[in-house]
């Protein structure tokens, strides 16, 4: 069966608010291993997507420095 992607962010998303996937598993169909997958390939894009925001805060501090 074919999963949505908005519904596997969705099961990531879950399992990174504390959601165990044995429990995500058993409420909304796929196998744990299925979520697992989807978990581990959804890091990298979350990772580059935390460092373009750490780029921003700090470009907004150092202005926000400059300025005090």
């Amino acid at each position: 069966m074919r999963y949505s992607q908005d519904f596997k962010d969705s099961l990531v998303k879950l399992h990174q608010e504390g959601r165990s996937l044995k429990s995500l598993a058993e409420e909304f169909g796929p196998s744990k291993d299925s979520i697992a997958i989807w978990v581990k390939q959804a890091t990298p894009i979350m990772i580059k997507q935390l460092e373009k925001r750490l780029a921003i805060l700090e470009e907004e501090n150092e202005i926000l420095s400059r300025i005090a």
